[in-house]
């Protein structure tokens, strides 16, 4: 895999979206050619509200465990604690109803584009291929779908 690494700010939320570390900071190595969404926002393709939007969706796929798992599972087994915070189960419930009614949102068409690029990780060419579109149609459709993300997650 290509390696794309330059150095950020790490901040309270992780790395800084941009700028060099300033003297006597933390700071950690960032691939920016590690998802496609961070590719093509390094590029200038995706403003900041479509990276965030990408993110927040991206964020609900992997807490809600919808990835197929391949190996067996060691978590390990958690006393039931009390207090405000949710239990394990209903975060992953609560984050795969904000999953699915983004994807709901995005409509029939947009939803493809979004799972093979945002949540699979798949390269916008490899997107196109697989859907049978033509050369260069992914990144409109992937912002026109990053949108309506966006406007679900009321990212400012």
């Amino acid at each position: 895999m290509r390696q794309e690494r330059v150095e950020r700010e790490l901040t309270v939320a992780g790395p800084a979206r941009a700028g060099r570390p300033r003297r006597g900071r933390r700071s950690v190595a960032v691939n920016l050619a590690e998802s496609p969404l961070t590719w093509l926002h390094a590029r200038g393709h995706l403003d900041d509200r479509l990276l965030a939007a990408g993110e927040a969706l991206r964020r609900d796929y992997e807490t809600a465990a919808l990835s197929p798992c391949v190996t067996m599972r060691w978590d390990a087994v958690r006393a039931p604690t009390t207090g405000p915070a949710l239990a394990p189960a209903e975060r992953q419930i609560a984050a795969r109803r904000r999953f699915d009614g983004a994807m709901e949102v995005a409509g029939r068409g947009l939803s493809d584009i979004l799972w093979r690029v945002v949540c699979a990780g798949e390269t916008l060419a490899g997107a196109e291929r697989g859907l049978d579109w033509p050369t260069r149609s992914g990144k409109l459709v992937l912002r026109l779908a990053l949108d309506r993300v966006a406007d679900f997650y009321r990212v400012p």
